[in-house]
């Protein structure tokens, strides 16, 4: 079966929401951006999918199955590392094999995850930001949640461990739509899905969603004023925001134009104080605006390894002054903030 199989079960779910209209635009877009992309890795990305093992409790044979109770994997959706199965679920061989397979899905930035016992330490412990968050947003219990520029899904995974009736994400980079296909392979049920481009790649904005995440994309955009408008879009009225983007101290008003990078980052536009991320969340007509974290990033939560062997935070910063970027500017804060759609 085709991992891009997994999405049929996306449009039954939409075909009962409000973004019903979505389901023919999505049919027509999600396979294309994946298959015509021309990415020179798509074919190994897919042989790899292929080639992940099947669990040795569901290849027993119809008859023998017939005698024992049905096999459920067992995964959990709300631990740090997103739980795929158990060691005992693969024979010597399986398991011996499983490593390399997923090697074939390097960097892993965002996570981590654990295959059958077999744990892929993520560049980014995004657990820890989850940890954050969760208790100053809205439950997400039976909501439909998007989230822009997902990565591997590793947040959405998280969205539906705390209930989320729809978790979906964007993201334009194949390797992290590929990630999150070899998870697919063996969570089925959640509904949790990541489509293989970015905003720009949606379907014409509905005001269908409870919630949209935006985390660590803010900073990356020419126009975030812009952004923030894209995003309400998509909110129904009385929806939360839940944006998440690097910040500066400095004086209300000041936002940081890096000169040419940002952290080694070249894309990197416009950095606000919190003050005046707050107030160009006002400027978008949102309201009841939220501050519910700050936290500086540490090399205990973005760092090289062996699963994402490149360079990562330590190489950002100031050897002899880490409260810098190797640039000069300040080092990289987070803020996390929540808003309500008019």
């Amino acid at each position: 079966m085709s991992p891009l199989s997994t999405y049929d079960s996306l449009y039954d779910l939409l075909a009962d929401t409000d973004l019903a209209p979505w389901i023919d635009p999505l049919r027509a877009t999600v396979a294309p951006a994946i298959l015509d992309s021309n990415n020179g890795h798509l074919d190994k990305w897919l042989t790899a999918i292929e080639a992940l093992p099947t669990p040795i409790h569901s290849s027993a044979s119809a008859g023998a199955l017939a005698k024992e109770e049905s096999f459920t994997l067992h995964s959990s959706l709300t631990s740090p590392a997103i739980q795929i199965g158990q060691p005992q679920d693969l024979d010597t061989a399986q398991a011996a094999n499983l490593p390399d397979t997923l090697h074939q899905f390097r960097p892993w930035r965002k996570g981590p995850f654990n295959f059958f016992g077999t744990h892929i330490d993520t560049e980014w412990r995004s657990d820890l930001k989850w940890d954050r968050l969760l208790s100053g947003i809205s439950d997400l219990k039976d909501r439909l949640v998007l989230d822009i520029g997902c990565g591997s899904g590793y947040h959405c995974w998280r969205m539906a461990g705390a209930g989320a009736k729809l978790a979906l994400g964007t993201d334009p980079f194949l390797l992290y739509v590929m990630q999150y296909l070899a998870v697919r392979k063996y969570l089925t049920e959640p509904p949790v899905w990541v489509l293989p481009f970015g905003i720009e790649g949606l379907p014409p904005a509905l005001p269908a969603f409870d919630t949209v995440f935006s985390m660590g994309i803010l900073y990356h955009r020419r126009s975030p004023i812009d952004h923030l408008y894209e995003l309400r879009n998509y909110l129904r009225p009385g929806g939360e925001l839940v944006l998440e983007t690097i910040v500066v101290d400095g004086p209300h008003g000041y936002s940081l134009v890096p000169d040419q990078y940002y952290a080694k980052m070249k894309n990197v536009w416009f950095i606000p104080t919190v003050e005046t991320l707050v107030q160009w969340v006002r400027r978008c007509r949102y309201k009841d605006i939220k501050v519910i974290d700050v936290s500086t990033t540490t090399i205990q939560e973005q760092r090289s390894t062996d699963w994402m062997v490149f360079e990562s935070l330590k190489d950002f910063l100031d050897p002899s002054d880490p409260t810098k970027t190797i640039e000069g500017y300040p080092a990289p804060k987070r803020a996390v903030i929540t808003a309500t759609a008019p």
